[in-house]
Formats: C-alpha cells, structure tokens, sequence
C-alpha cells in the first residue's frame, strides 16, 4: 500500500556484508559485467582517485537491460569516463548561474526590506515573520554564527590587499546593535537559510516585491529556492546531477509576463520531473539579473553534442534550442 505523506518508511532487513575491495578485484567487476577496459592500468588509477561508489552509477545507462547488472556488448570504459566528464562540466556550469541566482536574491530582500522598513536590522522583529519559532530560531543562528566569530582565532589584516571580513570587522567595531545590519548579514546565510528567511516574510507584498525583482511572482520564487537548495547542494557536494531524482522540482509558471517556453509541449509531462525545468527556471532568472549573459550559449555548447541519452535523462527535448525561450540568449554577444 502506499504510504501517507509524512509516514516514515520501514528500514530494511537485510544485514549488510559486502566486504571491501581492492582496486584490481573492482576492475575485474566491471570487466565480468560486460566492460571493455582496453588499458587496465588507466581504468585503475580513474577508479583510484574517483571512487568505484561515484564512478559506478554511471554505467546505469549502458546496461543491457534496467534490472540487471551486465552491460551492453562493446560499452568501453570511455564511455563511462566521458558521460562522468560531462556531468562534471554540467555542474559547473548549474553552480556558475545559481551563484548569480543567489546573489541577487540576497540583494533583492535586504535591499527591499531595509529600505522599505527604514531598519537596517528589520530581521531581528518578529512582526516581519510569519513563525514564530523559525523567527526565534534563525536569529539565534545569526547569533551563534557571531559568536563563532568571535571565539575563533582573529582575521589579521596583512596587506592592503588582504582585510578581514566584514563580519569580523563589524563585531570588533561596533557594540550596538548586538547583531549586524542585514545586508552583512545575507552574505553569512547558506542557500537553505536564504530560502526559508524568505518563505518566512509574513507580507505577501513584501515577498512580492522582492520576487519582482527576480523578473518572478512570490509562489515561484519560493518554489524554486526549494529546488534550488537540492540542486546546489548536489553540485557542492560533486554529486551525480545529469539523471538524478532531485525529489523537489521547480513550479511551473501560468502568468505568461513570466519568461518560460514558448512552445506547445515543450515541457512534456516526463520532462518535469529531471534537470531540464530546472535549467529553463535558471535562464529565466538571469534573463532578468544578467540579461547579457553567456550561460545559454555555454548550456548549448556543452549539450547541442551530447547523444540522445543524455538529453533524455535530463527531460530535454531533441529540439530544445530552437524554442523561442532559448533562442534569443544563445545567439545574443555577451557582455
């Protein structure tokens, strides 16, 4: 029977007596699953500083069928190794434009909020927020994350080059106010911190007006933030991103002042739930925060080679770039 939403799943049973292997006995694996290793000594050393764990779930896609463990005839190690590269490059290049994401919404929200209430420290009162204890919970974050400064060896300023941070610079400068202005203070959040500081806000016009910002609406931003939080951290943590279930995708957009896909279908009902909505979600902010930016020609250089494969296990149609959403920012010169 499925399970209610929040009902935890049962563990499993079975106890766990996989013994360790070397690097040779690890080759030999992938060997007697169907792989063409031309150059052992090569495989082994990728296996070496790579991790069997992280190398092996890319071979997911070259089995002969879902359920089994042999891969199909003539499936070289290269394969793998060029699907691993790829998705590395894919991650540096989602990471490059969620920094940009990132950095505007800090900007957006303590831009608005601070201006708007005329309170450089307007997250300290709770009447901004709509809970109570996550208000009273991130500001003892806040908090401990000024403390934790303090407690630590000192920043030293060594040249006119190098300066302490600004953080630094305020707790040993000023007494009052205990915590520090808000535009100091986003730059310590984590993208997690970010996202629920914001879902916090209590007036629907202020997240409004900071989401606008973004070229977005209050639900959307919210969503995606969500996504976003997932999506980093995969990256941050050099996790698989091209294929993965992400658990948490990006809402898709009904107000058509919203930059989306213009195509009829172009989000098919399998597509929404891989990368690819998530890389429709991105371009649109930087339409907005970088309107110049080469992100959707360097997205269309490293995809417009890759096979089929990979663009299905990301949900992206075959056709992608001729939609009018992407056409524009992968032919425009950048800034």
């Amino acid at each position: 029977m499925p399970l209610e939403p929040g009902q935890p799943r049962v563990r499993g049973s079975i106890v766990f007596e996989k013994p360790p292997l070397s690097l040779s006995d690890l080759v030999d694996r992938v060997e007697n699953r169907g792989l063409v290793v031309p150059e052992r000594a090569r495989a082994e050393r990728y296996v070496r500083h790579i991790g069997y764990f992280r190398f092996s779930p890319y071979a997911i896609p070259f089995r002969e069928e879902r359920s089994m463990e042999e891969l199909r005839e003539g499936t070289e190690f290269d394969d793998l190794l060029d699907l691993y590269v790829f998705d590395r490059a894919l991650r540096l290049l989602v990471i490059d434009a969620l920094e940009r994401v990132e950095v505007a919404v800090r900007a957006a929200l303590t831009d608005h909020m601070a201006t708007t209430y005329d309170d450089p420290h307007w997250y300290v009162d709770s009447s901004h927020f709509r809970g109570r204890a996550s208000h009273n919970k991130f500001v003892g974050m806040v908090r401990k994350t000024c403390k934790d400064r303090l407690d630590d060896s000192p920043e030293r300023d060594v040249d006119r080059l190098v300066h302490r941070s600004a953080l630094e610079h305020y707790l040993l400068t000023y007494g009052e106010p205990e915590l520090p202005p808000s535009w100091l203070m986003v730059e310590t959040l984590t993208l997690g911190q970010l996202s629920r500081l914001y879902g916090n806000i209590r007036d629907k016009r202020d997240r409004d007006a900071i989401a606008r910002t973004l070229g977005l609406t209050a639900p959307l931003l919210e969503s995606w933030l969500l996504t976003y939080v997932r999506v980093r951290n995969i990256c941050a943590h050099h996790g698989r991103l091209w294929n993965v279930g992400l658990g948490v995708y990006p809402m898709i957009p009904t107000n058509r002042r919203i930059s989306w896909l213009a195509g009829a279908g172009a989000l098919a009902d399998g597509s929404r739930m891989r990368l690819y909505p998530v890389l429709v979600s991105l371009q649109t902010v930087l339409s907005t925060v970088s309107p110049r930016s080469s992100w959707a020609s360097r997205l269309h250089g490293l995809l417009s080679p890759r096979p089929p494969m990979n663009l299905a296990g990301m949900g992206v149609p075959l056709d992608w770039a001729e939609d009018e959403f992407w056409l524009q920012p992968i032919t425009a010169p950048s800034a």
